[in-house]
C-alpha cells in the first residue's frame, strides 16, 4: 500500500491500516513481497508509514482541538528512504498558538503509537523559529531539515521554514561546509574506509550513507557540485545491503558482520558474500572519490572568495589570468591541480593519460577531474607493445610515492586505468577475507608500489621493482594458487608495456616466488643445505634475488602490522645472504649441531650437575617496539621437555616465534643434555622473572604443575567472543625440503598453549622435534616441525602420513 486510495475499511469505520495492528500488518505484508525491493521498496514503506501517521495526526487533531501545526519527516525518512528497520524522524511543527497542555497531548498521540510498536523514533515540537535557531546551533539538526517534507497537517508552516533554511544553509555556507566537512573527517577516523573493512558500517564509514548524503547537503549550498556520474547508482547500492541486513537481521543495523554477509547476499541476488562486499566496496569507491573532487573543490571555492577582496585592492577591478606553471608536455599546474595544457590533444597523444598522471603524482598534486573526464573521453589508445616512453611514464608513476595513491584512484574512478591494464578489473575492488591484509587486492597493490619507491636505491633495476610489486598479486581474480596464475599474467604485462623477453622473464619469477623468501625464512630450518639451495634454484640470480628481497619487504610492509617486524625482516636478510653465497658459488653448509656455544656449553654442564633445567634469558627492545626475548633451556634428557616448556612460556604470556632443540654430549660428563633455544616476545610487553620461569619448569617436568590444567582455567577465563567458526586444523607432511629431517606443517586457529598440544602429541608418538618455526599472522598460527626417529634420521614416507594424521587428529 502506497496511497490512500488503496486503503480498506474495517468493521470500526476506520482505515485498516490507521491503527498500529494494521499498519504492522500491512509493513509486514509489503517487505514480504518478492516484487518489492530497493527504491520502489524504501518508496512504498515511507508512503504506507505517511498513511498511517497522517491517520493518526488527523485523529489526534480532532481530539485534543489544537490548530496551526503540521508533522514534518526529516532526514532519511524525510527523503523517503525507509529501510526494513530504519527510525523516523520527526518533527512536530506549531505555530505557537497552542495551549502547552494541548500542545504536549497531541504530542503523546503521535509518539505513543510508534514506540507501542518498537519503531525507533527521533523526535521534536518546536515552531518553525525554534526549528530554525536549533539548527543554527547544531550542524546535525540543520542537515535534517534540508530534506524535511510534510507528512500531515499545515504545509504551510514547513514552507516557510524550508525558505528560510535553505537560505540559512547557502548564507552561512563558508562556515557550515569546513565544519560538516571536519564532521565527516571524524566519522572517517572512528569507522573507518568502507571499502577496506572486512565488517564494515554501511552507514557511518568513509565512502558509506552518511558521506552520500553529506554530498547532498554541500550541493544544496550552491558552493559546489559532486560528480553525479555513478554517484546516485552507488548510493542506491549501499542502500540495498542495508535493506537486505535489515531484513536477514531482523534489527536496526548498519555493519555488515561477517556471518550475516553470505545471507545479505542470497537476499539481493549475489553469488556470494565476496560478490557482495565487492559490489558494496564499487559503491563505497565511487562516493569517497566523489566527496574528495567535492571537498577539494569545496576549499578552492572559500580560498577564492577569502581572496578575492584583496586581490580587488592590488589588482584593480579586472584581476588578473589564472598562473598555469608547467609540469610536463602537454601537463600544467593550476590552482593547485594538474590539469591538461591548453594546447594538449588527447586524441593525438596516446602517452598524454600516463605522463599527466605520472607528472602529477611527481608533483604530489591532485588531479583535475574535469581533466581526467577529458583523457577518458578521448585518449588515443597505445599500442602494443607500449612505446619507451609510455614505459617510462608508467614506472616513474609508481615510484612517486605517497602522491600514487591518489592519482592512481582518480585515473582508476574514470577507467583509464583499466583501459589501460584489463587484467586489472579482475582485481579491482576485490576483498581479502584474511584479516592480516588492511587492503583489498587492487590497493594492495598500490601500496606495494608506494613502499617499494623507498625501497628502490637498493635493487639495480628498480623499474622491475615497481613493476613486480604492481602485479605481485595479479593473479588473486583467478582460480587456483594466485602466484602461479599471476606468473603467466605478469609475463604477459609485461610484454604489452614493452619489457623484452628476458625482463619479462623476470617479473615472471618475481611474481611467481613474491613470498618465497617470507615463507621459507620464517617456516623452515635454514641451517639445512636443502632450505638454501631450493630458494637458490627458484630464484636463479643474483640480480632477481636482490629485487626479491626488496619486493618482499615491500609486499608485507603494505599488507599490515602483522605481517613485518624487525624480527621477520631479520630472518629474511639471514637467509638472503645464504642464498646469495650459493648464488656466487659457494655450497651451503650444514649447521653442525653438535658443537655447542660458550653460553649452552655451560648451561648443559650446569644442568648436568644439578639434575635441573637452568635458563638464561636475554631481552631486546626491537625496532618494532616488542620487546623481544632469547631464552636458552638446557634439560638433562628426558621424556616431556618440548610440551613442558611450551606449555609453561604459554602460561607467562609468551609469544613463541622460533625454537631449535638439540642434543648434546659432553665428553668430561656423563649424559646427554637437551638444549633448547627460543624465540619469544613478551605479549603484554613485560617479561617475566627467570627465577618464576625456571621454577615453574621444575615443576612442570616433576608434575607438580598441571599444565593442561593450567592452560584451560586460564582459557576459561577469557572465553572468546561468538563469531565465525574457523576451519579445523590441518597437518600436511612437506616433500624434499630437508634431507635432515622430515618438516611437517601445522596450519591451525591461534590459540593459548597450541605449541604445548603439539609437543605432547609429539612426545607421544615417539619421535624428536629438531626445530620449530611458529609464525601467527591474525587469529592463524601456521607452524613447521622438523622432526626425526629416535636414531635423527628422518621418518619414511608412510611413518610421516600417519604422524601427521595423528597430530592433526590430537589437534582438533
Amino acid at each position: 500500500m502506497t496511497s490512500v486510495e488503496q486503503t480498506t475499511t474495517g468493521d470500526s469505520g476506520e482505515p485498516s491500516g490507521s491503527g498500529p495492528s494494521g499498519y504492522a500488518a500491512a509493513r509486514l505484508r509489503l517487505l514480504q513481497e518478492e516484487s518489492r525491493s530497493g527504491p520502489s521498496r524504501r518508496s512504498a514503506l515511507a508512503g504506507l508509514t505517511d498513511d498511517w501517521l497522517n491517520a493518526l495526526f488527523t485523529t489526534a487533531l480532532r481530539e485534543t482541538g489544537v490548530r496551526g501545526a503540521t508533522l514534518v519527516a526529516v532526514g532519511g525518512y524525510g527523503r523517503a528512504e525507509l529501510s526494513p528497520r530504519s527510525d523516523l524522524d520527526l518533527l512536530l511543527l506549531h505555530d505557537g498558538k497552542a495551549e502547552p497542555r494541548a500542545l504536549g497531548a497531541l504530542a503523546d498521540r503521535i509518539w505513543y503509537p510508534v514506540w507501542d510498536l518498537g519503531v525507533a523514533l527521533d523526535h521534536s515540537v518546536r515552531t518553525p523559529a525554534e526549528a530554525r535557531k536549533t539548527a543554527g546551533e547544531d550542524l546535525k539538526v540543520h542537515l535534517g531539515l534540508l530534506d524535511a517534507r510534510p507528512v500531515a497537517g499545515d504545509a504551510g508552516l514547513l514552507t516557510g521554514l524550508r525558505t528560510s533554511v535553505l537560505a540559512d544553509w547557502r548564507n552561512q555556507a563558508a562556515k557550515r561546509l569546513p565544519q560538516l566537512h571536519s564532521l565527516c573527517r571524524e566519522r572517517a577516523e572512528q569507522a573507518g574506509e568502507l571499502r577496506f573493512l572486512l565488517e564494515p558500517d554501511l552507514k557511518e564509514a568513509r565512502g558509506g550513507l552518511r558521506d552520500a548524503t553529506a554530498l547532498r547537503a554541500v550541493a544544496a549550498s550552491w558552493l559546489a557540485d559532486a560528480p553525479r556520474e555513478g554517484l546516485a547508482e552507488a548510493r542506491r547500492r549501499l542502500l540495498d545491503a542495508r535493506d537486505a541486513l535489515h531484513l536477514v537481521t531482523g534489527r536496526a543495523t548498519d555493519r555488515l558482520a561477517l556471518q550475516e554477509q553470505d545471507q545479505v547476499a542470497t537476499q539481493l541476488g549475489l553469488l556470494d558474500a565476496d560478490a557482495l562486499l565487492r559490489e558494496v566496496y564499487e559503491a563505497a569507491r565511487v562516493v569517497a572519490y566523489a566527496g574528495d573532487v567535492t571537498w577539494r573543490e569545496v576549499g578552492r571555492v572559500l580560498r577564492a572568495r577569502a581572496a578575492r577582496p584583496r586581490l580587488r585592492g592590488l589588482l584593480g577591478p579586472r584581476g588578473a589570468a589564472v598562473e598555469r606553471a608547467p609540469l610536463a608536455e602537454g601537463v600544467v599546474e593550476s590552482d593547485g591541480e594538474a590539469v591538461l595544457a591548453l594546447a594538449a590533444r588527447p586524441d593525438r597523444d596516446p602517452v598524454l593519460a600516463l605522463r599527466f598522471g605520472a607528472a602529477a603524482a611527481q608533483a604530489g598534486l591532485p588531479v583535475s577531474l574535469h581533466a581526467v573526464r577529458r583523457l577518458a573521453a578521448q585518449a588515443k589508445p597505445l599500442p602494443v607493445p607500449w612505446p619507451a616512453e609510455a614505459r617510462e611514464q608508467l614506472v616513474t608513476l609508481l615510484g612517486a610515492g605517497e602522491p600514487t595513491v591518489a592519482v592512481w584512484e582518480a585515473l582508476e574512478a574514470e577507467g583509464l586505468i583499466t583501459r589501460l591494464l584489463p587484467d586489472w578489473e579482475r582485481v579491482r575492488c576485490r576483498p581479502q577475507r584474511n584479516p592480516v591484509h588492511t587492503w583489498t587486492v587492487d590497493r594492495h597493490l598500490v601500496e606495494t608500489a608506494v613502499r617499494a619507491s623507498a625501497l628502490t636505491r637498493r635493487v639495480g633495476r628498480p623499474d622491475l621493482l615497481l613493476m613486480a610489486a604492481l602485479l605481485h598479486d595479479i593473479g588473486k581474480g583467478w582460480p587456483g594458487d594466485h602466484s602461479v596464475a599471476g606468473e603467466t599474467i605478469a609475463r604477459d604485462v609485461a610484454v604489452r608495456v614493452g619489457f623484452d623477453a628476458q625482463d619479462a622473464a623476470v617479473l615472471g619469477v618475481l611474481v611467481r616466488h613474491h613470498l618465497l623468501l617470507i615463507d621459507t625464512a620464517t617456516r623452515r630450518d635454514l641451517d639445512d643445505p636443502a632450505t638454501v639451495r631450493s630458494v637458490a634454484q627458484a630464484v636463479g640470480s643474483v640480480g632477481t634475488l636482490e629485487i626479491l628481497h626488496a619486493l618482499t619487504e615491500a609486499d608485507a610492509l603494505a599488507t599490515g602490522p602483522a605481517a613485518w617486524s624487525t624480527w621477520r625482516g631479520s630472518l629474511v636478510a639471514d637467509l638472503v645472504a645464504r642464498v646469495a653465497s650459493v648464488l656466487r658459488g659457494a655450497s651451503p653448509v650444514a649447521a653442525d649441531l653438535t658443537i655447542p656455544t660458550t653460553e649452552q656449553e655451560r648451561l648443559a654442564v650446569e644442568a648436568l650437575r644439578t639434575r635441573e633445567p637452568v635458563l638464561a634469558l636475554h631481552a631486546r627492545q626491537e625496532e618494532d617496539d616488542a620487546v623481544g626475548v632469547e631464552l636458552v633451556v638446557a634439560v638433562p634428557d628426558q621424556a616431556g621437555v618440548l610440551p613442558a616448556v611450551a606449555g609453561v612460556l604459554a602460561l607467562h604470556r609468551l609469544t613463541v616465534r622460533a625454537a631449535d632443540l638439540r642434543s648434546l654430549e659432553l665428553p668430561d660428563l656423563s649424559g646427554e643434555v637437551l638444549v633448547l633455544r627460543w624465540r619469544v616476545a613478551a605479549e603484554y610487553g613485560s617479561l617475566p622473572e627467570a627465577a618464576r620461569l625456571r621454577t615453574d619448569l621444575v615443576r612442570a617436568l616433576d608434575g607438580s604443575l598441571d599444565v593442561p590444567v593450567k592452560l584451560a582455567d586460564r582459557e576459561a577465563a577469557y572465553p572468546r567472543r561468538r563469531g565465525v567458526v574457523p576451519p579445523p586444523p590441518r597437518v600436511t607432511v612437506v616433500p624434499e625440503v630437508s634431507s635432515l629431517a622430515t618438516v611437517l606443517e601445522v596450519r591451525a586457529p591461534d590459540a593459548v598453549g597450541l605449541l604445548h598440544r603439539i609437543g605432547r602429541a609429539l612426545e607421544s608418538s615417539g619421535v624428536r622435534v629438531r626445530s620449530a618455526h611458529v609464525s601467527t599472522l591474525g587469529a592463524n598460527a601456521v607452524d613447521s616441525l622438523y622432526v626425526v626417529d629416535p636414531d635423527g634420521k628422518p621418518l619414511p614416507a608412510p611413518a610421516a602420513s600417519a604422524l601427521a594424521s595423528h597430530l592433526e587428529a590430537a589437534l582438533r
